[in-house]
């Protein structure tokens, strides 16, 4: 199947906020602008190969994992063209730079090589197809407009998706514990918010982006330029209980932020494997992943660079779970149905020139919501039914959660008013999202929960247990979220496992009391 509507690139306008990609939902009548492409002296072919005359396109080249590259594959690295950035010994995986266009080809026929390929169709830097909304932020007048009640943030009341997963409730027992982590993989965080700076955790944060750590004070932040996504993704985890903003579903946890995405908004191999690793060894309890990995929306392991890729951030979110951490993403916005024997992909490669094609979504996973033992969330607007624009599938969906919706497909009851996810954004303000991506990190929040009242629960004991105590939701049937007649995607299964909301919805209270 298809999208049922054009996809944006990376960020649309929305009411009060702005959304994005595996995190951004297309509501209805809402428009976007371009912004303009980045200026590059490189020059790509039709194909998206890059010139012998590129600047490097960047790779991961995979040998056998707990040893670092042998002197013979160091040798034939540099032979190819290539120069070593860093390289994950525990997990076998090298990111190397090189201007030669046949460099995969070329160390995939050394020895001790088990697959080699390029992260990226364009060059370094990445071209920039953003597109680009313009914000909107709660005014002072909306915040003057609430009334919170005893206990509460001063702008909980607009908060329709805590009641959802009952997280009010959750909170009358437990705030969750300092002691646990939650890192949020993504565009940056902004720990000077006065909503995340209480619970930031600084020493569990860094920029992955070059696909190498870099620690340096505030290298996770988001840019003035860059967009608010991890920040409001980080608010909706850990936003503080402190009498300022809103709430988060977790709001005595600690969250950090690992930066992953360039300046343009891409999401590339070696930044995202680099954010699990850094999260494995910095005892992170749990990631939360609103994006796919760039620049295939699926990644084929008939193609040899695709192939890599997968192998390369599957060794990475394999690692990070054996070390603790429970890997959550978000499934996607385009209403696919993950589990159709085939859908036609329009967007990939996204960081070049585009061209459709239809791919089993069995043998090409969008990356890591598709990866084994990750946990993949599904989106539900305000009336408790799944988004419009959230991914579905039978066996693919693990858990639903609040992502919002377009307010007149499902209104929130008062005193609530926008049927999208309240959150913080960089600078000190607050507003409106939609999403997968906003129903990820609520059920991130459950499981940082889950993991505070259970200390000692390995990461599959956390994620059984996130699974067991969700609410069993059945299916919507007919789906028709826009009352036009028609059905807009069918639901299969019992209402303990089906393919719009997997086990259920996510239960906060039942994270804090069983």
């Amino acid at each position: 199947m298809t999208a049922p509507t054009t996809r944006s690139r990376r960020v649309i306008a929305i009411p009060l906020g702005m959304a994005m990609a595996t995190a951004l939902a297309f509501l209805p009548n809402v428009s976007a602008s371009a912004a303009p492409a980045a200026d590059t002296a490189n020059v790509t072919d039709v194909a998206g190969k890059i010139s012998a005359e590129a600047t490097p396109l960047s790779y991961v080249v995979n040998v056998r994992a707990g040893h670092g590259p042998s002197s013979q594959i160091k040798k034939a690295i540099a032979k190819a063209g290539g120069t070593i950035v860093t390289s994950y010994d525990r997990i076998g995986v090298i990111v190397v730079h090189s201007s030669n266009p046949d460099f995969a080809k070329s160390v995939r026929k050394v020895h001790g090589v088990q697959s080699a390929g390029s992260t990226r169709t364009a060059p370094l830097p990445a071209q920039s197809t953003t597109d680009v909304g313009t914000p909107k932020v709660l005014t002072s007048e909306d915040v003057a407009d609430v009334e919170a009640a005893a206990g509460q943030d001063p702008l909980e009341p607009l908060q329709w998706d805590l009641p959802a997963i009952k997280a009010d409730k959750a909170h009358e027992k437990t705030l969750g514990s300092r002691k646990v982590t939650v890192a949020v993989i993504d565009t940056g965080v902004d720990d000077t918010h006065p909503d995340i700076a209480p619970n930031f955790d600084r020493e569990a944060s860094a920029n992955c982006v070059s696909g190498k750590a870099d620690t340096t004070d505030g290298a996770w932040r988001p840019s003035a330029a860059e967009s608010p996504h991890g920040t409001h993704v980080a608010g909706e985890i850990a936003a503080a209980k402190n009498g300022v903003g809103v709430t988060g579903v977790a709001p005595g946890v600690k969250v950090s932020g690992i930066k992953v995405s360039t300046t343009e908004g891409f999401f590339y191999t070696e930044a995202v494997v680099c954010g699990f690793m850094w999260a494995a060894e910095h005892g992170v309890d749990v990631t939360n992943n609103s994006y796919y990995t760039d620049p295939w929306y699926f990644n084929c392991k008939n193609d040899p660079d695709q192939k890599a890729l997968v192998e390369a951030l599957s060794r990475a979110t394999k690692y990070a779970e054996k070390k603790g951490t429970v890997n959550v993403a978000a499934a996607g916005n385009e209403n696919y149905d993950l589990a159709a024997d085939e859908i036609t992909d329009p967007t990939s490669p996204n960081d070049t020139t585009p061209s459709e094609r239809v791919i089993d979504p069995s043998e090409c996973l969008d990356i890591p919501t598709q990866l084994p033992g990750v946990v993949t969330v599904a989106s539900t607007g305000a009336k408790g039914i799944k988004s419009s624009f959230s991914n579905h599938g039978l066996g693919v969906i693990d858990i639903a959660a609040p992502g919002g919706d377009s307010t007149r497909f499902q209104t929130p009851a008062p005193p609530a008013t926008s049927g999208l996810i309240l959150g913080p954004l960089p600078g000190g303000s607050w507003g409106y999202m939609a999403g997968t991506s906003m129903a990820s990190p609520h059920v991130a929040g459950v499981a940082a929960l889950i993991k505070s009242t259970h200390p000692h629960a390995s990461a599959a004991q956390v994620k059984a247990l996130l699974y067991a105590e969700a609410d069993d939701t059945p299916c919507t049937d007919p789906y028709d979220i826009d009352g036009d007649g028609k059905v807009d995607a069918v639901c299969e299964g019992p209402k303990n496992r089906n393919s719009f909301y997997g086990w259920g919805t996510a239960d906060a209270l039942d994270a804090v009391t069983k």
